[in-house]
């Protein structure tokens, strides 16, 4: 950062976990460029246990309390799903950047009213997938960005919990508005959308299964959320889909929180050229000699979260576009409204 180039002031929106075990610390190593003046939570309690934990200045009960208590920049949005529309609309109305945390919203409905919001008042916006950010996910679509790969037409990617359904309002559809497709799919329906040059989503088929709902299975760790006074469970267990683009190419997905099946996490991407498996990275090939090869590039690894909010503070101290603007979280909550909506309808649905 240039000598003269002022920090950006953040104030974070919900105290909980994702801001608490992700955001906040990954903040602190970016103490040169940024600054953060304010917390709020609807638990004005926990906002001060936020910030005299992390030493910020104030802490507040509400977003609007914030926004008009407080000199901001940016506003960092780590509250349920439900809440992110209400949030980033008056953040865009009190004309701050936004970051806000996957996904965009509960429904299509609320993210396009955010969309309305953020463009009318022409505010920065960047979506928080920080799936995007790692080193072997930014060398495979550098690879595929330089043809590398060919035309990708087909990927497939998973998110499987055998058993680990997160505690608290996640379970509740009101707040949540979906359980693993909402909460975990969207990382890897994500990121396989961004590595195939984010086609164009046209028709869905998915199911959904609700056949194991609050297990009480010993010996598995949770997700719990701050807030454990939820006792809604009314969300999905597992589903799966297939996404068909504009380009012929298509997407077959998995999520689940709770099935009887080994866990498993992964992204395979399928080109005319090569393919590629993420986690590890490894490119499948055939060499000049007409020879099938398997490399491992060797990648740096480093903290995803660290590196999402740093781009976005370069975005906004240097005018450059995000790497996940809204345009893409409007996309991606196409994709998971359409899986839900199919699951629902029992039929193949058609994408606006």
């Amino acid at each position: 950062m240039g000598q003269n180039m002022e920090k950006i002031r953040i104030g974070i929106v919900g105290a909980g976990n994702i801001a608490q075990s992700a955001h906040l610390p990954a903040y602190s190593t970016l103490k040169d460029r940024a600054e953060i003046v304010a917390i709020a939570d609807l638990n004005r309690q926990r906002a001060q246990d936020a910030a005299a934990k992390f030493g910020i200045p104030a802490a507040f009960g509400s977003v609007e309390e914030m926004l008009a208590n407080s000199a901001l920049d940016m506003v960092d949005i780590c509250v349920w799903n439900g809440s992110h529309a209400p949030v980033a609309i008056a953040a865009a109305q009190a004309g701050k950047a936004i970051l806000c945390e996957k996904p965009m919203a509960d429904c299509l409905e609320h993210a396009l009213q955010m969309e309305q919001a953020v463009k009318k008042a022409q505010v920065p916006f960047m979506m928080a997938m920080v799936s995007r950010f790692g080193g072997e996910q930014q060398l495979l679509h550098d690879m595929i960005e330089a043809g590398e790969l060919g035309d990708i037409y087909y990927a497939k990617t998973a998110y499987i919990r055998r058993r680990g359904t997160p505690l608290g309002w996640f379970t509740d559809t009101k707040k949540s508005g979906g359980g693993p497709v909402i909460d975990i799919g969207v990382h890897c329906i994500d990121r396989t959308w961004y590595l195939m040059g984010k086609p164009r989503p046209v028709r869905i088929s998915a199911s959904v299964s609700r056949r194991i709902g609050n297990y009480q299975t010993k010996g598995v760790g949770r997700w719990i959320a701050l807030d454990r006074d939820v006792t809604a469970f009314d969300t999905e267990d597992s589903a799966a889909a297939i996404i068909h683009f504009d380009n012929g190419a298509s997407m077959l997905v998995e999520a689940s929180w709770a099935i009887n099946a080994k866990p498993d996490a992964y992204t395979q991407i399928c080109g005319t050229k090569a393919g590629a498996t993420l986690d590890p990275l490894m490119i499948y090939g055939e060499n000049e000699q007409g020879y099938l090869t398997d490399n491992q590039p060797t990648v740096a690894k480093y903290n995803g979260f660290e590196a999402e909010l740093a781009h976005f503070i370069d975005c906004l101290q240097n005018g450059k576009k995000p790497l996940s603007p809204i345009e893409d979280g409007i996309t991606v909550q196409r994709m998971l409204q359409g899986i839900y909506d199919s699951a629902s309808q029992g039929r193949e649905v058609y994408l606006d």
